[in-house]
């Protein structure tokens, strides 16, 4: 124990010493009363390493005040986040002692014991999480620094818990500290996560990043010295540094690419750093870099990304171009200025990039205030769509910026402009070329979408989209729509108006099927008693439109595509999803997919095109 007190003692001493010059005197004394507070209410509890818990509050405090920069009261709520859940104090003698903020935050941050669940236990944790920036961001921080404490020291729990703990980091915290803009705790908790998960890929990727940083080092470091050389030259000030992205980052591009290591690309990048306060604006400057720098190697073009201008969503802000050095290699180059890279590592927590979350953060409130019926999975699947790792800006034709997730859709833009444009989105223009609604977006495009009140939202439209407010949208459209009360077999594919048989299996789901569907046969002897009697229900309806196919054989002529196209189109007012035509010998077959509503409409579809001249043949067919 004399080890453990010496060090509580010299870490409580460097968080003291840390925040001394920057907080009053005041909010010392209340740091300082609130860890004696911790320091007694956690004193008979031990951690499951088996040292005193209370490393854990001070760890959490550190985290907060130190790596995050946070100020006196998410420092005491730090050194109180477990109070109110792992002992006998409460919430109102939190507020008593320290305050309605101080309460507020060790509230959001203390998981509520519940005799039933909305979604699950974690579900609805993180939800009690999120919902703490309806008036403060800062316990989403305490949270991040309390999950990022619990990962540094995982390698003391079950296996079983290390997968419990990282799954819900890789999954949900990670992601948040990213959508935050603090890239150096979402940096960490990834790989900690990755080195729980799969602790033998994470070891092999480590070595191999580390054979490869030292066989690229004295190539990178010459390319350095000749970029200095060439800013000093030009009176330009800026330093410069490497990063080394880390297993998880190469590992999760590996997958993205289908490639091995070596052939990942961006394994590293090189970063210009530039003083605060100098003459010129800051973009002024970055742009005098980049002039420089590209005077002498050559830039890949398209590479050049303009951060600065158009922040990311997280407010992240740098320049970003890729240069060609000696060995053939294009190296990544961010020029940013020290505020841009202590932005970058204090994320949201930096007071110049609260504008740039508050948008996010609406978006996220918007999500949290979700109609209660909505799954867990729902909620969750809308929350880290929220948390992309990356996302883009596209523009409306007027001009208007656009912030979307990376590998969004022109039908993502169009729920995002208003709900009704992506409900009767028809088509889109991307930079003037007529393209599909599911066209995915790239950075910078501008994009109109074309609507039509006869559109209805096709289910594959779901898989097309990756905004939550989009997903919402749709989920609503089809759970709104009349349920059909029949299940059609995928082979025989029934219409109204077949002479039908139904099968109910142990769900209580009826199938119809055809009476000559081979399927129904062989149902028929096997499984007999499953047999429905009563099918009248299963009759034409106006809402509902089933895909046919048929195919037509006739002498080939002049015009006998176009007139089978009118027939259906504007005699028969059908609307054709797929025509396909082949000719042999002066014998056309034409393939042509439609949707009717009942057999009866079929037939006389295939009465009418059978009297157009040449034709022969005209027969449904199955659609696999």
């Amino acid at each position: 124990m004399t080890e453990y007190s010496q060090q509580i003692e010299s870490s409580i001493q460097a968080l003291f010493n840390n925040i001394s010059e920057r907080l009053t005197t005041e909010d010392m004394v209340r740091v300082e009363r609130a860890y004696l507070l911790a320091a007694e209410a956690h004193s008979e509890q031990k951690r499951k390493s088996g040292e005193p818990y209370i490393i854990h509050p001070i760890a959490v405090a550190r985290i907060v005040a130190e790596e995050l920069e946070l100020g006196a009261n998410p420092i005491i709520a730090s050194f109180l986040h477990d109070v109110v859940e792992d002992t006998d104090y409460t919430i109102e003698q939190i507020r008593e002692r320290f305050g309605e903020d101080v309460a507020r935050l060790v509230a959001a941050v203390t998981k509520q014991k519940k005799a039933k669940y909305q979604h699950s236990k974690q579900v609805d944790n993180f939800r009690q999480i999120l919902e703490s920036v309806s008036f403060d961001i800062h316990a989403l921080l305490i949270k991040l620094a309390d999950r990022l404490h619990n990962m540094r020291t995982l390698n003391s729990m079950r296996s079983d818990k290390q997968m419990k703990i990282a799954g819900e980091t890789d999954y949900f915290y990670a992601p948040l500290a990213n959508r935050l803009g603090l890239y150096h705790i979402k940096s960490e908790l990834e790989n900690l996560s990755f080195r729980y998960r799969c602790p033998r890929e994470y070891l092999e990727l480590e070595a191999l990043v580390e054979h490869d940083i030292e066989q690229k080092q004295p190539h990178i470091e010459a390319f350095i010295s000749k970029m200095s050389d060439i800013l000093e030259a030009k009176g330009l000030q800026a330093r410069t540094e490497v990063r080394y992205r880390r297993p998880y980052s190469i590992w999760r591009k590996m997958q993205a690419k289908q490639c091995d290591f070596s052939h990942v690309p961006g394994r590293h990048y090189i970063r210009v750093i530039y003083p605060d306060g100098v003459e010129f604006s800051e973009k002024e400057y970055a742009l005098k870099i980049y002039a420089a720098l590209t005077d002498y190697f050559k830039e890949r073009p398209g590479s050049l990304s303009n951060y600065i201008n158009a922040p990311k969503e997280n407010g992240y802000q740098s320049l970003h171009v890729k240069l060609l050095r000696e060995q053939g290699v294009w190296e990544e180059i961010h020029i940013s200025s020290e505020r841009m890279v202590r932005n970058s590592r204090l994320g949201c927590a930096a007071e110049q990039a609260e504008q740039n979350v508050h948008k996010w953060l609406e978006k996220l409130k918007a999500i949290i205030r979700t109609d209660a019926n909505v799954s867990g999975i729902q909620f969750m699947e809308g929350v880290t769509s929220s948390f992309y790792n990356d996302d883009i800006m596209v523009f409306t034709p007027k001009g208007q910026g656009v912030i979307l997730p990376k590998n969004a859709t022109a039908l993502d833009f169009a729920f995002e402009i208003h709900s009704d444009i992506g409900r009767y989105a028809h088509y889109a223009r991307v930079n003037g070329r007529l393209c599909s609604v599911k066209t995915i977006l790239s950075r910078g495009d501008c994009v109109e979408i074309a609507t039509d009140r006869n559109i209805v939202p096709e289910p594959d439209w779901l898989k097309a989209v990756r905004t939550f407010k989009a997903k919402k949208a749709l989920h609503s459209f089809f759970s709104s729509q009349p349920k059909m009360e029949y299940l059609r077999c995928r082979h025989c594919h029934p219409l109204p108006g077949d002479e039908v048989v139904g099968f109910k299996d142990e769900n209580g789901d009826i199938t119809l099927h055809k009476r000559g569907c081979e399927t129904a046969i062989r149902l028929a002897s096997e499984q007999g008693d499953s047999i429905v009697n009563n099918l009248n229900t299963f009759a034409e309806r106006e809402d509902v439109l089933y895909p046919v196919r048929i195919r037509i054989r006739g002498i080939d002529r002049y015009h006998l595509l176009s007139d089978l196209i009118f027939c259906i189109t504007e005699q028969l007012h059908l609307s054709m999803s797929g025509i396909a035509t082949e000719t042999v010998d002066h014998i056309g077959v034409c393939t042509i997919d439609f949707a009717i509503h009942s057999l009866s409409e079929l037939e006389k579809a295939i009465a009418s095109i059978a009297n157009i001249d040449g034709v022969d043949e005209v027969s449904r067919i199955d659609v696999e």
